[in-house]
């Protein structure tokens, strides 16, 4: 798996806010020593594979995001399936981890519930959700792209469901649709972010923009 630095400075090249950079650093370490990983609702976003896990495959719904990231070789293979029916594609401890970015609040509440307990069943070592810090209004895109938020994810629920959860990306009312920033310049507002998040809600996580859950599932 890549070092911390080398990932950073990677990050940093793309023009990545330094609180998502956080984020991503900090999925690094929490998938230290798993060596395959399933990422659920992948779209066509190369975060992962900027990780670094050796074995990396994604599941998603929407074609043209399977088309694209295909094409930019973001997974070594990506299954054109339902999130909401994980046991159908994959069977018990197939992956060290079960990854969820900005998946779980595309989808009603129950459904988001199947989905936890299959990836809980799908992952050896480590399930993993990033998401909305409660529900945030989020429209479409366009009209077939599964963009929309149908769900919201409090701290307090996740702890409740045996996750560990931390606050990121800074207070949440700096954020709005896709974890952008609202206010300009946009550099200014990263930084305030990026100082919030350090110094409040990493720790307040009721507070912060997103939240990042993670659970070592029950030995199957």
């Amino acid at each position: 798996m890549k070092s911390r630095t080398r990932v950073a400075w990677e990050l940093l090249k793309t023009g990545a806010d330094p609180a998502q950079i956080i984020v991503k650093l900090a999925l690094r370490k929490e998938l230290l020593g798993c060596q395959s990983a399933l990422d659920v609702g992948c779209g066509s976003s190369p975060v992962m594979r900027q990780i670094g896990i050796p074995r990396l495959v994604g599941i998603e719904g929407y074609e043209p995001a399977i088309e694209e990231a295909r094409r930019l070789k973001t997974h070594d293979e990506i299954v054109h399936g339902d999130v909401r029916e994980l046991a159908k594609y994959f069977r018990p401890g197939q992956f060290d981890a079960c990854v969820g970015l900005d998946v779980i609040e595309h989808v009603v509440k129950d459904d988001g519930l199947k989905m936890m307990k299959a990836m809980e069943t799908i992952a050896a070592k480590k399930v993993i959700f990033f998401t909305p810090c409660g529900f945030l209004r989020q429209r479409h895109a366009a009209n077939d792209d599964l963009q929309e938020h149908l769900s919201g994810w409090e701290p307090g629920e996740m702890a409740g469901y045996g996750y560990r959860v931390t606050g990121y990306l800074g207070p949440k009312k700096l954020r709005g649709e896709y974890h952008a920033l609202k206010g300009r310049p946009r550099i200014f507002w990263a930084l305030v972010s990026l100082m919030g998040h350090c110094f409040w809600t990493h720790s307040h996580s009721e507070k912060a923009a997103a939240i990042l859950c993670v659970k070592n599932p029950a030995p199957s």
